[in-house]
């Protein structure tokens, strides 16, 4: 299926939430886990699922992981950064079609360096650069320096708690990628900003499209009954508003 003119990114946690994506229409899913703290790595058996849920419905490109080794920023020591170039190595011979990473340096502006070997360890995958740039310092001179950089997609909410209210960075990224590399926005996204956010040139929209139901009781030391799954409803919806715009 190709992408539409407005391509639909949804993340996920669970094989769930992959299938109601593909089922749904959507261009892809970006899958992590712990999206309550901005998402982690997920597992590797999560990965090789989802990745041969993709492949059965004929989207080897669908499936694109997040690799975060931990919450709390973006400034990785050498071990971490180790990890995340060996978690890249192993989803590809787990079957993703691309990897979602974002890294800065102690000063605060995209580690570049870094990207470079993230690039190279990620080979044929998609590689997308993550809201890490929304607290980056100078993100607007990192858009042009990324797509130098091999970088394909970036994730961005224009620096605005909400992808909305960034609408005027969001398109200053768009003409400064210059059809480069793709902006995608992220972050608070609902389905009526899908026409707003549209109009300032980005290529892509992402939504956690997330509800949160009640487990059973996990005891005192498996923490809160509660959990988060895709919601259909807001898929389909956010799918059929980026379609209306090609009508």
């Amino acid at each position: 299926m190709p992408e539409a003119a407005l391509a639909v990114e949804i993340a996920v946690q669970d094989l769930e939430g992959v299938r109601i994506a593909l089922g749904e229409g959507a261009d892809r899913v970006e899958l992590c886990s712990a999206l309550g703290v901005g998402g982690l790595t997920p597992s590797p058996g999560m990965i090789e699922l989802a990745a041969e849920l993709a492949r059965q419905a004929a989207r080897p490109d669908f499936v694109n992981v997040l690799v975060r080794p931990r919450a709390g920023g973006f400034v990785y020591s050498a071990d971490e950064t180790e990890i995340v170039l060996r978690d890249i190595r192993q989803l590809r011979e787990l079957g993703a079609g691309g990897v979602v990473v974002g890294v800065l340096d102690e000063r605060g502006r995209v580690d570049l360096e870094t990207v470079t070997a993230l690039r190279e360890a990620a080979g044929p995958l998609i590689l997308t650069f993550h809201r890490a740039i929304d607290v980056a310092m100078h993100p607007a001179d990192a858009v042009a320096r990324l797509a130098g950089s091999g970088v394909d997609r970036i994730l961005t909410s224009g620096g605005a708690q909400h992808a909305v209210d960034g609408v005027a960075t969001l398109h200053d990224f768009a003409q400064r990628a210059a059809g480069r590399i793709e902006i995608v926005a992220g972050g608070g996204v609902r389905t009526a900003d899908v026409a707003t956010l549209a109009a300032t040139g980005i290529g892509a929209v992402h939504l956690s499209a997330r509800r949160t139901v009640n487990g059973t009781p996990s005891g005192p030391g498996g923490g809160h009954p509660e959990y988060e799954v895709t919601d259909i409803d807001v898929v389909r919806s956010a799918v059929a508003a980026a379609r209306s715009l090609r009508e």
